[in-house]
């Protein structure tokens, strides 16, 4: 059956990545404490209670017009389109930025469910820290701790509370892996794109643009004329 997919959104350096990890069960995603280390859409099962859905985690999308800037935004917002559910992560210590603000506009215009997590309340005495979150619009803040695994269940209830009833069950074909390996700056994603046909990782002339591994599935018929 078609698993539901959803997208973790938000500006640099709020968890998103620690977050996704924690919900995944292993460590897939770059965990630093300097903004911009996830660049491309990262993808992964998870799994609350009985229902599994596919995960995505994003780059921070940050105002600005700079080339590498332009492209993680769009990366994000590609996986905006292919999400039944956003969730939409502040960083609870900071209070909004103008850049929350910027991601918030750009999922009002997404027409999807938006469930929005304000992270790093690691203590019940920081929970006060929630409320100004309202003034985003869209509805309940939830308190979460990536780091500690605080109110993640209260926050995947209302994640899965939002996905569509599922589809017929499919079965898979057989799959094939294979990786695509070479130093720095010699062509790997320029060439995982144009095999998908799509704008699937980012493109930059500056070595070591892409650091995490990125999954993704291929679809070629072969025919063999014997």
């Amino acid at each position: 059956m078609r698993k539901s997919v959803v997208a973790i959104v938000g500006r640099p350096n709020v968890g998103k990545s620690t977050i996704f990890n924690r919900l995944v069960g292993e460590r897939i995603s770059i965990v630093e404490d300097i903004p911009g280390v996830t660049r491309d859409r990262i993808y992964a099962q998870a799994e609350w209670l009985t229902t599994t859905f596919s995960l995505i985690d994003t780059g921070g999308i940050e105002i600005g017009d700079e080339p590498l800037l332009v492209q993680m935004r769009h990366q994000a917002e590609i996986a905006i389109d292919e999400a039944d559910v956003i969730i939409f992560l502040v960083n609870g210590r900071e209070g909004i930025t103008a850049a929350d603000e910027e991601v918030a506009k750009l999922l009002y215009k997404s027409n999807k469910p938006i469930v929005l997590g304000v992270n790093k309340i690691d203590n019940p005495e920081m929970r006060e820290n929630i409320y100004e979150y309202y003034s985003l619009g869209f509805g309940e803040p939830f308190p979460i701790s990536g780091s500690h695994g605080l109110g993640l269940g209260d926050l995947l209830d209302e994640v899965v509370g939002h996905f569509p009833e599922k589809e017929e069950e499919t079965k898979d074909e057989e799959t094939i892996y294979f990786s695509l390996i070479g130093r720095p700056n010699v062509g790997k994603s320029s060439l995982v794109n144009a095999m998908l046909n799509e704008e699937r990782v980012i493109v930059s002339e500056i070595e070591g643009t892409t650091r995490d591994a990125i999954d993704t599935h291929l679809h070629r018929m072969i025919r063999i004329l014997l």
